[in-house]
């Protein structure tokens, strides 16, 4: 023989075999030959080879068992084998992150969502603030109006900031109080009284391209030509309105509007040079507090006592003061911090729209072809005219963020 079949040794002499002798091999139990057709499987469980067959006694041949489904156990086994290799293969970092992105995209989005709302207040009680002072407030105290608006929301505010002007603050919120608030909130309180709502809305939209023009020829701030172009159109914008509404308006209104927008854009070139050294909303306190210091004595002298605050009355003080004024600007410069200028100046838009949209609807204002292509021309203008955010820059009052929407602390910015 040749060898030998697996599971047995050789028997008998270690040596090599000599002719005559005997050897012993260890065979494999014999197996009875199989016929082809018995592949074919079997019927109704039946065993291939009888189990008393005479090779077979103690080989038990049956139908094989059928496949069981995965019990509990083995779904934890299978889960903890893939967890290994996954763990293994370093896909868990991957995994993790891309779950980890998809909970930050849509956190930050919700954020986003809730801090555009706030924001939106303010230029929605800005271009409710034409309407209330029109309707509500009486038209022969300027300046009693301006003071209990910049008063009261200016202590508001001061509390709200906990921080007292230093150093050169002292006489700087004292000028910039009394362009950005006394001044500025007279006349503009002037225009409500004696424009159409809508028309004064309109007419004040465009003090965002004012100011560009302002910063241009005051400080040497080239615009960029795409910021020259909406200032054309947004002022072309305004004439169309104004010149639309023909005799009817008031010229005394409309050089409130025109006193209103360049007061508040020399404001913002002064405001753009002292910036350093000052919170944006504990500077926009200081200037409310003494530009409504300043005022009181002028309204005392030369309005004599305050109006009735009663009725209808009251309340609009109340909501000029509180609502279009103390919350309009911490809503505003909270907005600054957490969202982009381009977002932002976006946002602004909706000062305009909301006092022709109140003047039309509650006051009858006439809003036809004409005035409503010269409002169509001023959103283009303030479109045009938003300075881009540079690179590098994000948020709040940094770099980038547009003259209208400035963290320097300028009440007149935006402010109708």
């Amino acid at each position: 023989m040749r060898g030998e079949f697996p599971g047995g040794p050789l028997v008998g002499g270690a040596g090599a075999a000599q002719r005559g002798e005997h050897v012993e091999l260890a065979f494999a139990q014999a197996v009875a030959p199989v016929d082809e057709s018995e592949f074919g499987g079997e019927a109704g469980g039946e065993a291939v080879k009888a189990p008393d067959h005479g090779l077979g006694g103690d080989v038990e041949v049956g139908a094989l068992a059928v496949p069981r489904g995965l019990d509990q156990r083995d779904v934890v086994a299978v889960v903890r084998v893939l967890l290994v290799l996954v763990l293994v293969l370093g896909l868990h970092g991957p995994i993790l992150s891309l779950i980890a992105s998809r909970e930050a995209i849509l956190s930050s989005m919700e954020a986003n969502v809730r801090w555009v709302l706030l924001t939106a207040l303010a230029p929605i009680a800005w271009g409710a603030n034409y309407w209330v002072t029109h309707a509500y407030l009486p038209a022969d105290r300027p300046l009693w109006g301006a003071a209990l608006r910049a008063l009261p929301a200016g202590l508001l505010l001061l509390a709200l900031a906990r921080r007292r002007p230093h150093g050169a603050w002292w006489w700087r919120s004292a000028l910039l109080g009394l362009l950005n608030t006394a001044v500025f909130f007279v006349l503009l309180y002037l225009a409500s009284q004696l424009l159409p709502t809508s028309t004064a809305a309109t007419v004040m939209a465009a003090s965002p391209l004012a100011m560009l023009l302002t910063a241009w020829a005051l400080a040497g701030q080239h615009p960029h030509r795409s910021h020259l172009a909406g200032a054309v159109v947004g002022l072309a914008g305004v004439a169309l309105t104004v010149l639309g509404a023909g005799s009817g308006l008031d010229r005394a209104g409309l050089a409130a509007s025109a006193g209103a927008m360049l007061v508040s854009s020399v404001g913002y070139v002064l405001a753009a040079r002292w910036r350093e050294g000052a919170d944006p909303l504990a500077a926009t306190a200081w200037q409310l507090t003494a530009g409504g210091l300043l005022l009181l004595p002028l309204a005392a002298g030369a309005e004599g006592a305050p109006p009735p605050l009663h009725g209808p009355t009251l309340f609009a003080f109340g909501y000029v003061t509180l609502a279009a004024t103390a919350l309009a600007f911490a809503c505003w410069f909270t907005g600054l911090r957490h969202l982009p200028a381009a977002t932002v100046g976006l946002l602004g838009l909706l000062n305009p729209l909301t006092g022709v949209l109140l003047g039309t609807v509650l006051d009858g204002d006439e809003l036809g072809p004409r005035q409503g292509l010269g409002l169509a021309l001023v959103v283009v203008g303030i479109l045009l005219g938003r300075p881009r955010p540079r690179t590098g820059t994000g948020t709040g009052t940094g770099t980038g963020t547009p003259a209208t929407a400035t963290g320097a602390g300028l009440p007149g910015k935006r402010v109708p």
